[in-house]
Parts: structure tokens; sequence; C-alpha cells
């Protein structure tokens, strides 16, 4: 019998996006730190485990996940030094990831959309954290994935193929509306004999399979 999972750690992530003159809005990317033992070197969006000055925090906001709100919000400015004029209520939840993959950290991960002015200062990366911030359309980092010159964990490359599929915030936001904020936990399957990482297909992904060769899990 095989070890017992451990139990996830809360997280929370923060899809920051930029409307831009013409085309689909940029996200706020950040690189991690290669060394990290989650997700070393793959590009993500910022985020991080919910602490308990989040919950003190949080006991004075309305909303189960205030706590996660104000994690997504402070993992952003610590990463990115970007935070503007946010404020929790500004966010809103568009998906919900628990893999259980067998790694060294399992989270269970609120995803929180907002948007950015245009007139916000660049992000800079926090040496500590990340290598690289940046902003970019989901089009075009999945593009550097697929090149083979950046890489990303299986939930964020999901998360990024729906994310390609909007023009606005506003889209994304219907969306996060439409499917609501169920717990998205991948699960492996075989198909011709070759076995994929696979998620529901009514959950608003575009891609619900890859084969568990080629997906990255931590």
């Amino acid at each position: 019998m095989s070890d017992p999972l451990p139990d996830p750690i809360p997280a929370a992530t923060l899809i920051l996006m930029r409307a831009r003159r013409s085309g689909a809005p940029e996200l706020l990317m950040i690189e991690r730190s290669p060394d990290m033992v989650f997700a070393g070197g793959a590009l993500a969006f910022p985020g991080g485990r919910i602490d308990p000055e989040d919950r003190a925090a949080a006991a004075r906001l309305p909303g189960a996940d205030a706590a996660a709100r104000i994690a997504a919000l402070r993992e952003t400015v610590e990463e990115t030094g970007l935070g503007g004029e946010l404020s929790p209520d500004m966010l809103t939840p568009f998906a919900r990831w628990c893999p259980n993959f067998r790694e060294t950290r399992r989270f269970d991960t609120l995803f929180f959309v907002a948007e950015a002015a245009a007139d916000w200062p660049e992000p800079v990366a926090r040496e500590a954290e990340a290598v690289r911030a940046f902003w970019a359309s989901a089009t075009e980092t999945l593009a550097e994935i697929a090149a083979g010159r950046a890489h990303a964990i299986f939930p964020t490359r999901r998360t990024l193929e729906r994310l390609a599929g909007f023009a606005s915030i506003e889209e994304a936001r219907v969306d996060a509306a439409r499917h609501g904020l169920r717990k998205i936990t991948p699960w492996i399957e075989e198909r011709g004999g070759e076995k994929f990482l696979c998620i529901p297909e009514d959950a608003g992904y575009p891609v619900t399979a890859e084969p568990l060769a080629t997906a990255r899990r931590a």
C-alpha cells in the first residue's frame, strides 16, 4: 500500500490582466527561481501559500475566501512589486486547482483575475522568488512554451490555454461565472496504450488531456 497523500497546502494565485490598444490583454507572469523546491524555473502567475498573517487580516473582511484574496495580492507585491490600487474586493474568483500528484509539495490553489491599469510601473522580479517578471499575452506565453524556450506546470499551461480565448478581462469574468468555482483535480487515464493526464471536459478548458510523458507536474 502506498503512503497517503499529504494534506494540500492552501494557496492563492493572481492572474493580473492589462488591456492593450489592440489584441488580447497581457498577463503578468513570473519565471520562478530555478532552485525553488516547487516548480523551479517554471513560468507562473504570482502566488503562493496562504499565511497565518493573511488569515488574521481577513478576519475583518467578508467572504470565506478573504484570506486567499489577501494572499494573492501580497504574493504579487512580494514577487513583482506590483499592487497598484487593487483591493481584495476587486479580485474575481476564476478557478480552483488541487492536483493529487505525489510531489514534494501539494497545493489547493484559488485563482483570481483582476485588472491592472495601463499606467502602472513595470514589474521587477524579486530575486528570492523569481528571476523574471514580465507582461505577455496568453498566446505569446504558450508560444514560448511550445518552442521549448520556457516551461510551465500542468495547471498553469491549461489556464493559459483557457485565457487565450478571451479578448478582455470581462470575458474572463463572464466565463468564470458560467463555469463556477469547481475544484479541478487531474487524473491519469490510459488512451490507446498511452497514459494521459486529464481534467474534466466541461470545466471551461480547451485542452483537457496531455500525454503524461510531457506533462510537467512540479
